[in-house]
């Protein structure tokens, strides 16, 4: 049996939603990755308080959808352990089509968010392509671990990172609370901001609409 596995280079293509309408009204323009299981059209929802005419929200869509037992609704993934590398250089190149079709104005505020699984796409897209922002939010997910204080050196001085997670998370025991907790402040150090609230693995919506 002479098995390989190839790969090959083509041309794909994704969706990805947008909340409100982008003006010269906007003040804060936000790129949220939503977590495992989701539809960006859906994750959207928990940006609707937002002021929407002075927020202007993008959700990219994983790539890759599945069947949710028991009721069959779609979800979505973004990477896996297989092939992370590769996946995530296709993810790269969808966000930056993304952006080049919004041209987002460099005098807005800019919000990276990511969501439990979202996080480790977000912070590996803000290191790659070396992203200013003026947030960067991890929401109950874990950080990269090829990822370094010197990923990070480029971010402005005004830069803040929050850290927010739940302390009844179902995905986190103390230990990795402790452990993500130092991992976030050996890569962020004083800009880090700690967000804990009392709650389950769930999407914080007040503490979303605190960030503006």
């Amino acid at each position: 049996m002479n098995s390989q596995e190839k790969e090959i280079i083509y041309k794909s293509s994704n969706s990805y939603s947008t909340l409100n309408t982008l003006s010269k009204q906007t003040k804060t323009v936000w790129l949220v990755c939503h977590g495992m299981g989701y539809l960006s059209r859906y994750f959207l929802r928990y940006f609707k308080n937002l002021n929407a005419e002075e927020n202007y929200i993008i959700a990219p869509q994983a790539p890759s959808k599945f069947y949710i037992q028991p009721k069959m609704h779609v979800g979505a993934n973004w990477l896996t352990r297989d092939s992370t590398e590769s996946g995530m250089k296709n993810i790269t190149n969808y966000f930056d089509a993304v952006l080049e079709a919004e041209q987002i104005p460099t005098d807005v505020n800019l919000i990276i968010f990511g969501y439990s699984q979202g996080v480790s796409v977000a912070m590996r897209y803000v290191a790659k392509r070396q992203l200013q922002c003026q947030q960067l939010v991890i929401h109950s997910g874990g950080i990269p671990k090829e990822l370094n204080a010197e990923d990070f050196e480029y971010l402005s001085k005004t830069t803040q990172v929050k850290l927010i997670y739940g302390t009844e998370d179902e995905y986190l025991d103390d230990s990795r609370i402790q452990l993500e907790t130092e991992r976030a402040q050996s890569l962020f150090g004083s800009r880090l901001m700690l967000l804990p609230f009392k709650g389950k693995h769930v999407v914080n919506v007040e503490f979303i609409e605190a960030l503006v």
